[in-house]
């Protein structure tokens, strides 16, 4: 079963690429959500007990069962009903799950190419830690995201979303063949090192198609410098592209280096358990204490409230009004930052103050076409 897509329904789950279809077109499914669907649809009709399929979301790791069961809501919230009206994944009381759909097996077929978009197209491969510390995992994995972000505020460019560029991650692949499942013509690939208070990167552009490199460096910095080096590597990449520099609005960037990377590793934790949760919030106040005008903290840290509440079966009246409270924070510290945007626009939908939620998403849109989360909040709330 190595390599092998499942399909039902109008969905195909590829296990390997850490992707899940409907009609050709991407859901947005978690790791852990691709983890669990991979092993109920590995057996399909077979009951999967609690503990088994915890060992295939969490390997190595020692959870609580409400864990599972909040994933498994997603998942069907995701898959929605099947054709007969029923659930795709139904519950085994005080047993686990069974998989209830039909199922076909494609094997590991490549896909074909996809088209190429009508603008420069590119996709962030995630950097690769290069330093003997594992603990700088976070770091590089924040610097690919933070690359992401500010490439896609480009209107010019067609930017991968970072959970299609992450299921590449540690991944030996020919360019080629990755451009192509992805549908861009250009990468960008590169690695970090972080050490004490210096910090080097190296980063390289690839034309995919012909398997030239268009653009490469080495930076040798002072840490302080690291975001300095990301608007680098932005312009550089938007001028090889491009043909010349045309800056988007400024971001509003951390002024403490200890309150970035605590942003870094709680964003990574946002909506995985609902003791990363936890530990999410407290990065995140203490983000915001070193640092009170991060906007991007702030607008995880409502979202921290929000999800908090939701792995506790659903958001009280004083923690939702805390998260808009935080969100609208956020808004006014960094008014060009479409993050900050989308998740202010999604808590007012919930809220049921659909005028400024509309208004929210669509500002946000305008800000960063290229914003997944954005287009995945606004499906959420529109289901």
């Amino acid at each position: 079963m190595q390599g092998s897509r499942f399909a039902f329904g109008p969905f195909v789950l590829d296990p390997a690429a850490g992707t899940l279809l409907r009609n050709d077109d991407p859901v947005a499914v978690g790791h852990r959500g691709v983890k669990l669907l991979a092993a109920l649809v590995g057996r399909p009709g077979e009951i999967l007990g609690k503990a088994e399929l915890m060992d295939a979301a969490w390997p190595g790791r020692a959870v609580e069962e409400g864990n599972l069961t909040v994933q498994i809501a997603q998942l069907r919230k995701l898959l929605g009903p099947a054709g007969d009206g029923g659930e795709w994944i139904s519950t085994v009381p005080r047993v686990g799950y069974r998989f209830t759909g039909a199922i076909n097996q494609l094997g590991g077929v490549r896909r074909k190419a996809l088209p190429l978009p009508d603008k420069p197209s590119i996709a962030v491969l995630p950097f690769v830690n290069i330093s003997n510390d594992p603990e700088q995992e976070s770091f590089a994995h924040g610097l690919t995201e933070d690359l992401i972000t500010d490439l896609s505020r480009m209107p010019g460019l067609f930017v991968i979303a970072r959970n299609s560029a992450f299921a590449y991650k540690g991944k030996a692949r020919d360019v080629r063949e990755i451009a192509e499942e992805l549908g861009v013509r250009y990468l960008l690939q590169g690695s970090a090192r972080r050490v004490e208070a210096r910090v080097r990167i190296n980063a390289q552009l690839v034309d995919a198609a012909s398997g030239d490199h268009l653009w490469a460096e080495r930076f040798d910095r002072s840490l302080d410098d690291i975001f300095v080096v990301q608007d680098e590597v932005t312009a550089k990449i938007i001028e090889a592209l491009l043909g010349r520099l045309r800056a988007p609005p400024p971001r509003n960037r951390p002024k403490n280096l200890e309150a970035y990377d605590l942003c870094v590793r709680a964003r990574k934790l946002m909506d995985d358990t609902p003791q990363a949760a936890r530990e999410a919030h407290l990065m995140l106040t203490r983000a915001i204490s070193l640092d009170p005008d991060y906007a991007e903290a702030y607008r995880w840290l409502a979202m921290n409230h929000w999800m908090g509440e939701v792995h506790s079966a659903g958001p009280t009246q004083p923690t939702r009004s805390l998260a808009l409270e935080l969100a609208r924070k956020a808004v006014a510290i960094d008014p060009n930052d479409a993050g900050c945007r989308w998740v202010l626009a999604y808590l007012l939908a919930y809220e049921r103050s659909f005028a400024e939620a509309d208004a929210g998403f669509a500002k946000a849109i305008e800000l960063d076409p290229n914003e997944a989360d954005t287009f995945a909040a606004l499906s959420d709330i529109t289901v």
